[in-house]
């Protein structure tokens, strides 16, 4: 039980910490819209963006964690925090090298990258050199946020989870002010945005090393590259990076079709896909990243009980917050992106467009999270092989799906087919999982996903009744609007709390109890 708390003590630290990063990010992508609209110039910059950032989630939050969490989780248990802090400080040598190596051959082949994943760029002109020319100043925050990446896995394992959330709200805030006042000085005002992920990455690492030195793993180079244990390492990064990423690279996938399809594609699947991830990266990712030490230490110990113990709680908060969510951006799709978005260059045609694409990508909201939370169980039991087949299975049906969607359907159709696949993909981990582990209390399992979509049918009707109150079609009146959808969500909030205590939730029992302590302390 105590695990458990301490799973839900670290996904609420990560969290709130979070929370705060995903609201900088929804007013930056506020500015982004305002200033930019959605058309080449933006199509340009998040295509540009998205090749450091899809090698950053491939490479080092994906595979790096997925292979370093256990090996140096196992060491800290096995072997003591002498060995583990030169592991740590070998691995950050290793990277160091390794990425500054892939950021200058980046920089270097940029207009061959940028015309294998956007071959559509052509057909317009100025928009594919625009394109490398982004791509060239932002390839270096790779190496800044691999770094980070690894310094996040340290501190989590170490139990400290709130400098490395908090950590990318510094990202948002510089490209928020580079946006705002350093357009009038470049040729093409949405470099601004360019130099701001290059300043906000170099932040996001400055700000792990000194929480490092005071845990007493202060970083120094070491270049002695043949120890056994970075060895292994490297040998499970390998096929985690396909693993871990398989959701990135189906997201890459549409974006390079959707290159082919009416200009500000990229843009609406963007945009959308910022606000399906704010129920992720606030709580998914947070549970993920708390269960993953938990399983690593127990995994190390060779208790297995207590380690599918930790995982069935993991699915199941993960079943808890997914399964509302789900219904709620279906509900308020339009109403989220014109009280964000439209204003400025940004129309309500754009708004509706962005819409399509985020109702699209909340159906795959669940499977997508417990994606994210089945694959890191593998990973700590050292088993890279699984979720590569699985990942592999996924990517293929992506594809599939895409082709055949595309047409019908234009960008709506890429994000229904990166639902698809992640449905696929969790179907697959679940059930060789289960071969691998034996039962892993399905039934729990069950019982919260039933629960939770009782509750969540009643409580999206409130929230659709409140928003239907207004016209989201006419531009300004913001204020009413936050109010209208402030309302909405409340409500709805209240409803799905409510129900879901009377059909006994343990979820939310364990909720209640750490907010009735919290209460009771202030």
């Amino acid at each position: 039980m105590s695990e458990r708390k301490g799973i839900l003590k670290a996904a609420g630290i990560l969290g709130s910490a979070t929370m705060l990063s995903r609201i900088m990010g929804m007013v930056r992508d506020m500015v982004i819209s305002r200033l930019f609209g959605a058309g080449m110039a933006t199509d340009a910059f998040f295509a540009a963006f998205q090749i450091p950032n899809l090698l950053r989630r491939f490479f080092a939050e994906g595979a790096l964690t997925a292979a370093f969490v256990p090996t140096f989780s196992e060491t800290l248990v096995q072997e003591g925090e002498e060995r583990a802090r030169e592991l740590a400080n070998l691995c950050f040598s290793l990277l160091f090298i390794v990425t500054a190596g892939v950021t200058l051959l980046g920089i270097i082949f940029s207009p061959a990258i940028v015309g294998l994943m956007f071959p559509g760029f052509t057909a317009v002109p100025g928009k594919f050199e625009l394109t490398v020319f982004l791509n060239r100043v932002m390839f270096p925050y790779l190496f800044f946020i691999s770094l980070v990446a690894l310094c996040m896995g340290i501190l989590n394992t170490l139990r400290h989870f709130f400098t490395p959330a908090i950590s990318t709200v510094f990202l948002n805030i510089a490209m928020i002010v580079c946006a705002l006042f350093l357009r009038p000085f470049y040729q093409y005002p949405i470099t601004a945005l360019a130099v701001g992920v290059l300043v906000g990455g170099l932040i996001q690492l400055v700000l792990q090393l000194p929480v490092l030195w005071h845990k007493g793993y202060p970083i120094r180079l070491r270049f002695r590259f043949s120890d056994q244990k970075l060895r292994k390492i490297a040998l499970l990064m390998l096929p985690a990076t396909l693993g871990v990423g398989v959701y990135y690279l189906n997201i890459t996938v549409g974006n390079i079709l959707a290159s082919l399809l009416p200009q500000g594609s990229i843009s609406y699947l963007y945009y959308a896909q910022r606000l399906f991830e704010f129920p992720q990266g606030v709580f998914t990712v947070s549970v993920a990243q708390a269960v993953l030490p938990s399983m690593s230490r127990q995994a190390a110990e060779g208790d297995l009980a207590a380690m599918k113990d930790s995982l069935n709680y993991g699915v199941r908060l993960t079943l808890f917050v997914t399964i509302p969510a789900l219904a709620g951006l279906s509900i308020c799709a339009e109403p989220l992106m014109t009280l964000l978005f439209m204003g400025g260059q940004f129309d309500h045609v754009m708004a509706q467009q962005s819409a399509t694409a985020l109702i699209y990508y909340s159906l795959g909201l669940s499977c997508v999270a417990l994606v994210r939370v089945l694959a890191p169980a593998f990973y700590a039991l050292q088993d890279t092989r699984t979720p590569v087949v699985t990942a592999f299975i996924a990517f293929l049906l992506n594809l599939a799906f895409s082709l055949w969607l595309m047409r019908p359907l234009l960008h709506g159709g890429l994000a229904l087919a990166s639902s698809l696949a992640a449905l696929a993909n969790m179907l697959l981990l679940f059930w060789l999982l289960r071969r691998k582990l034996g039962l892993l209390g399905g039934r729990k399992m069950l019982r919260t996903a039933i629960t939770a979509m009782a509750a969540s049918i009643p409580t999206g009707l409130v929230a659709w009744r409140v928003v239907e109150l207004l016209d989201w079609s006419q531009a300004g009146q913001k204020w009413l609007k936050a109010g209208t959808l402030a309302v909405a969500v409340t409500l709805a909030l209240i409803c799905y709390g409510f129900l879901m205590h009377l059909l006994r939730s343990e979820e939310m029992q364990d909720f209640s109890g750490i907010l009735k302590r919290k209460l009771g302390r202030a």
